[in-house]
């Protein structure tokens, strides 16, 4: 979970609210959701023990055809639009560590409208997605240790930035004063805003993905979903209490690589490097996390038949999935040359509240229509605890189409084209079962 979204998204927030209270609110509204959504894939997770998380939950709640929705939505925005948000994210932090200049620009337009746009910073977000996806290509043992030690050295630097920021940092709580307007919470750009939260979030869901490979599901995966959830909410919290102790609204308002800025105004110049550097490893983490998991959904989909069967068979040298990884890899690409950041935050957290949305209403149609599957794990606070998510999920749906209706129609385009990729799934079978 913590990666990409709370090191690059509160300075968007606050360039949409203006205000420091809404931003800490945001970030709290945020986090109850997460935890209520984690709450109800407790549930799915214990019912359905199984490798593929949402793509399973809404197979068997609406059918073949929603769980493969899911599926094409994991793959393009759920792993690869992350490794290309997390990949950009690096390349921008790297740049202000060493102080380097980003290069001309090439770009590719049409009617006005730019398709393609590459820089030296995006060539660096290329170079490490393509590193990345050939440590996990060589071996799982490799993999999962560059991703042990990234993740111990992430949470550490997290926590230890929080400490010594408030601590020794040279910032002022009169950034916190500003007077909040109630109203501002019940606004459109409220909601947008909650969609760079939900990105940060994302991954909340993480542990249902590897139902079949976890120890007693029925009792650690709720556990680990609640629980993992939890903290984040609270790593996030402080950490944008640092972020407003470090900046006032106007140096923080969109501003991508908001830690190393607060660094510079907390500790100077000289010793913000070294948080900056810091911060740009810690990036790695989550793109490596991602680039590991993601594979899981696309082999349960291609042994369903749903997705081309190469996409469900290992690397006979390495038994690694190399082709899922590869695949991942070239999208992720794809989407460092033809989106912006922000954009790519939008369509993202646009994307995945809709899926989440959908899989936490199976979870309420699965308790009417299979009552008599035995239930480990029931939601804490049934049924409020998943109407909470839902309705507020649909909240922030409704005002993304509403306020960035470019990134939403792409959103739905993606969907749409899952729905054909489908098709051309299903249509074959259909013949040979006549």
């Amino acid at each position: 979970m913590v990666g990409t979204g709370i090191f690059t998204t509160s300075g968007f927030i606050i360039q949409e609210l203006g205000n420091p209270q809404a931003l800490l609110i945001c970030w709290l509204v945020g986090g109850v959701f997460a935890l209520c959504g984690a709450l109800c894939y407790g549930e799915l997770g214990a019912l359905f023990p199984r490798a593929g998380g949402e793509y399973v939950f809404l197979r068997e709640s609406f059918g073949k055809c929603m769980g493969f929705l899911s599926g094409w939505i994991s793959l393009i925005v759920g792993f690869s639009a992350p490794i290309a948000a997390a990949a950009i994210a690096f390349a921008t932090y790297f740049y202000r560590t060493f102080s380097l200049t980003d290069g001309p620009e090439v770009t590719v337009a049409f009617l006005g409208v730019t398709l393609v746009s590459l820089s030296s910073k995006g060539l660096l977000a290329i170079a490490i997605i393509i590193i990345f996806s050939l440590i996990h290509y060589h071996s799982l043992l490799m993999g999962t240790r560059v991703q042990n030690v990234l993740t111990l050295f992430k949470i550490g630097l997290i926590v230890a930035f929080i400490v010594t920021g408030l601590c020794w940092g040279n910032g002022s709580t009169d950034h916190f004063s500003c007077n909040l307007d109630m109203r501002t919470l019940f606004q459109g750009k409220f909601a947008v805003s909650l969609i760079f939260v939900s990105f940060a979030y994302s991954g909340w869901n993480a542990a249902a993905y590897l139902g079949g490979e976890i120890k007693r599901p029925s009792t650690n995966i709720p556990l680990a979903l609640f629980m993992g959830t939890f903290v984040v909410l609270c790593l996030y919290l402080l950490l944008n209490i640092v972020y407003i102790y470090a900046l006032d609204a106007k140096q923080m308002s969109g501003v991508l690589e908001v830690g190393a800025t607060s660094a510079v105004f907390l500790f100077g110049e000289h010793l913000s490097r070294y948080f900056s550097g810091a911060i740009t490893i810690a990036l790695l983490s989550v793109l490596s996390a991602m680039i590991m998991t993601g594979p899981r959904v696309y082999y349960a989909m291609a042994k369903d038949g749903v997705f081309f069967e190469l996409f469900g068979k290992v690397s006979s040298l390495r038994r690694t999935p190399a082709y899922s990884i590869f695949l991942q890899a070239g999208i992720a690409i794809l989407m460092v040359v033809t989106a912006s950041f922000d954009k790519l935050l939008i369509y993202i957290g646009f994307t995945l509240s809709l899926c989440a949305m959908l899989t936490v209403a199976g979870m309420i149609v699965l308790r009417r229509t299979q009552p008599e599957l035995e239930r480990s794990y029931k939601t804490l606070g049934y049924p409020v605890t998943p109407l909470v998510f839902i309705l507020g999920n649909l909240w922030i749906v409704c005002f993304s189409i509403k306020s960035r209706p470019i990134a939403s129609l792409f959103g739905l385009g993606t969907i749409g084209l899952g729905l054909l990729v489908y098709l051309y799934f299903s249509r074959p079978r259909k013949d040979h079962e006549r």
